[in-house]
């Protein structure tokens, strides 16, 4: 077989996204918080970028928009800097912008920023003492770093006087505790993980010192059934403690039955009255069986609308407006801008600062695009969705995001990014954006209906059965058939499990 080298011409098409497209398209599908995040962390290290004071004449923030436009064109001529969008010969903007600061960010902060400050006419550029930067506020604003839970324990466990290789040997057991609280780790894994000199004895005893000593009450079980008896023994130490003993009992012995609403079968094991299971299960619904959750709260984040909707009664329609939450209004520097243009500036700094200036301008850019296809995709929705905002849930309608697309003239994956991790604010509630893009099927009246309103329904029908006699899954297809809706058995159990609906014997009430 022979192998020969040489060179070939071909021509061909291919598609290389620019820097600021690239940009435009991350930020588009941002959550709120994560923009907001991105817009601190380009606030920390472009010095180009700084907060609008909040009364800045409108009119002259857009006079300085236009004028800026027209500076860095001008100011990326004298410079002869490249954009990657133009020559893709050339570095990528954002890896330049770096190289610069680290090049020329020490230097020019302790001098070439100085001076020129100095030069231009000293405190008429510089923020005088006192007054408060809103560039500062901003970043200051962020959320602080929430200590895990295991810094948290430690810190406790640092307070209780135990000996030295005690209190070894619960800093070792509080790292295996996760954040439910709970230590899952087998036993023999910790034994075998354990300092050579430390007795297996030492840990179930280190361990119930963990347990009686930590808060909250019911940290460092190893299932749910001990967490529960941690918090049951704990609370029958108080001494207006009402008598738990059946309380105890139940969780000691009758824990999965309870689980798997057996009732029945629990009073006949213990002899005990129904009502008295079930008073002492009303009592059981006071202890939290993941207690480290109490310290950290990793449910989700809290939920803030990007829209707000609302009914205008004049016009018999819904609108929307964006919020701004968090999220400062930004501007460009007017001093860098004047420093871009000024020629007895030296040209590495020149260069250093129009690069920053055009990615802040790339950023105002992609914020401002973002927040026009943002209210251009939701004003289609309440377009499209109007049945659901005036009657609710069960008249959502399937919305392909192609339709979306078609009608709005842009590509596909655009509609996709524009929703994702948004949410709206309505009379009728908050909903994730997403929702209201889904298929579905035909009614038996011929009208359409979504997977969701199908869900809606389902509840529905769930939370209007007799509690004494629960439908199961044959019986909720029947009660969906009356409604004009035909799915499959598999089809409801899935849904309902989608739901977090147990089974129809776990929702029994006796």
């Amino acid at each position: 077989m022979r192998i020969d080298t040489g060179q070939q011409i071909r021509l061909d098409q291919r598609m290389k996204l620019a820097p600021r497209m690239i940009q435009s398209m991350e930020i588009l599908q941002m959550s709120s918080q994560a923009l907001e995040a991105r817009i601190e962390a380009e606030l920390s290290s472009n010095p180009t970028l700084e907060v609008r004071e909040s009364g800045t004449d409108p009119d002259q923030v857009e006079q300085d928009r236009l004028q800026e436009n027209r500076d860095n064109r001008e100011g990326e001529r004298d410079l002869v800097v490249q954009d990657d969008s133009v020559d893709p010969g050339h570095a990528d903007d954002f890896e330049r912008l770096s190289n610069m600061s680290e090049e020329y960010g020490e230097s020019w902060n302790a001098n070439i920023g100085e001076n020129y400050i100095n030069n231009l006419g000293g405190e008429r550029y510089r923020r005088y003492d006192g007054e408060r930067d809103a560039k500062i506020d901003a970043m200051a604003n962020a959320a602080a770093r929430q200590q895990s839970l295991e810094d948290q324990l430690l810190d406790q466990w640092r307070l209780v006087e135990y000996s030295a290789e005690t209190q070894r040997m619960g800093q070792f057991l509080i790292g295996y505790i996760d954040n439910d609280g709970y230590l899952r780790t087998d036993r023999q894994m910790l034994i075998d993980q354990m300092p050579a000199d430390v007795r297996p004895e030492d840990l179930d005893e280190t361990l119930e010192l963990i347990q009686k000593s930590l808060e909250p009450v019911g940290v460092g079980a190893r299932d749910l059934r001990e967490c529960l008896l941690l918090q049951i023994d704990a609370r029958a130490e108080q001494p207006d403690a009402p008598d738990l003993t059946t309380e105890r009992l139940l969780v000691d012995r009758h824990l999965e039955d309870l689980g798997q609403n057996r009732l029945p079968k629990v009073a006949k094991s213990t002899g005990l009255e129904l009502e008295q299971i079930k008073s002492a299960m009303q009592g059981l619904r006071h202890y939290h069986p993941l207690p480290g959750r109490l310290l950290v709260d990793d449910a989700p984040r809290r939920i803030r609308p990007d829209a707000i909707v609302e009914y205008d009664e004049a016009e018999d329609c819904y609108t929307a407006r964006l919020t701004r939450g968090g999220q400062p209004t930004l501007q460009i520097s007017d001093n860098y801008r004047k420093m871009q243009r000024d020629k007895t500036v030296d040209t590495k700094t020149r260069e250093f600062v129009g690069s920053n200036l055009r990615s802040a301008r790339w950023l105002l850019e992609a914020v401002e695009q973002r927040s026009s296809t943002l209210l251009r995709v939701i004003s289609v929705v309440l377009e499209a969705q109007r049945e659901f905002f005036d009657q609710g849930p069960q008249m959502l309608k399937p919305l392909p995001m192609t339709m979306v697309a078609d009608q709005l003239g842009i590509h596909v994956a655009t509609v996709s990014r524009a929703v994702n991790e948004k949410y709206i604010q309505s009379p009728r509630g908050i909903f994730p954006l997403r929702m209201f893009f889904s298929g579905g099927t035909e009614t038996g009246s011929g009208d359409s209906m979504s997977w969701s309103a199908i869900q809606a329904k389902l509840q529905q029908i769930i939370d209007e059965e007799d509690k004494s006699s629960p439908l199961n899954d044959d019986h909720l297809v029947e009660k969906l058939n009356e409604h004009g809706i035909e799915i499959a058995r598999r089809t409801v159990a899935k849904y309902r499990k989608q739901l977090n609906i147990p089974p129809a014997r776990q929702r029994k009430e006796y």
